[in-house]
């Protein structure tokens, strides 16, 4: 499975099996997690065989079950945007590994994740990692014209960019982000509220996928 189809495949998923990841799954995440970290200076973590943080009235809330692998997204403060583009790339990877994930932002306990924070940083989110007892269900899309703005028609890779970015979870499907493009020069923004700078990165990393090998910068 190529990250494009992992992108369409991919639903976030609450429940899990009491199953393994297999250690080459493992080190396959782990060397992706350490690239990110030195690329944009972030610190995720990936915990496992640790129930603990899913257990309680939160979980219970959230619907989660089963969890006991999750990555850790610490970084330094205001760089929501980079958590977002970074963690989607392992959520991407682990399903193209056959895995399931879920971006978690309060249904889980702070106090029982092992993670480790220096000065400076902060814990933003966690992801739940693992085999699924399902493959989870997509969520509705908003309409297409409701996220681009260019001059004159989309050429189509600017839709098919936009597209992509439509397969992306942002916080409660809410799907705040739009795109205009002008020549080769693309602006992506969100109105600002809570989760929506995280939400961004995760639906730049889904564009840039979409966009393929079409040249354009980001404005």
């Amino acid at each position: 499975m190529d990250l494009l189809e992992a992108m369409a495949a991919r639903h976030s998923v609450r429940r899990y099996l009491d199953k393994p990841i297999e250690q080459e799954k493992i080190n396959e995440l782990l060397a992706q997690m350490r690239k990110g970290n030195e690329e944009a200076g972030l610190h995720f973590q990936l915990v496992l065989n640790e129930p603990e943080a899913f257990k309680g009235p939160l979980a219970h809330y959230g619907s989660f079950r089963g969890v006991k692998n999750y990555f850790v997204a610490v970084g330094p403060e205001d760089r929501d945007e980079a958590i977002g583009y970074y963690g989607e790339k392992l959520v991407l990877l682990a399903q193209s590994l056959g895995l399931n994930t879920c971006w978690v932002a309060l249904t889980f306990r702070k106090s029982k994740v092992p993670a480790k924070i220096a000065a400076g940083e902060k814990l933003y989110v966690v992801i739940a990692l693992g085999y699924g007892e399902t493959q989870g269900t997509p969520h509705k899309n908003k309409d297409i014209e409701k996220h681009l703005q260019t001059v004159g028609l989309a050429p189509y890779w600017f839709r098919k960019a936009v597209e992509a970015a439509m397969m992306a979870p942002t916080a409660v499907n809410q799907q705040k982000f739009r795109f205009t493009l002008d020549g080769d020069r693309v602006w992506a923004d969100a109105p600002k509220g809570k989760l929506t700078a995280l939400d961004l990165g995760i639906v730049k990393y889904h564009f840039e996928l979409g966009a393929g090998d079409h040249p354009f910068t980001w404005g």
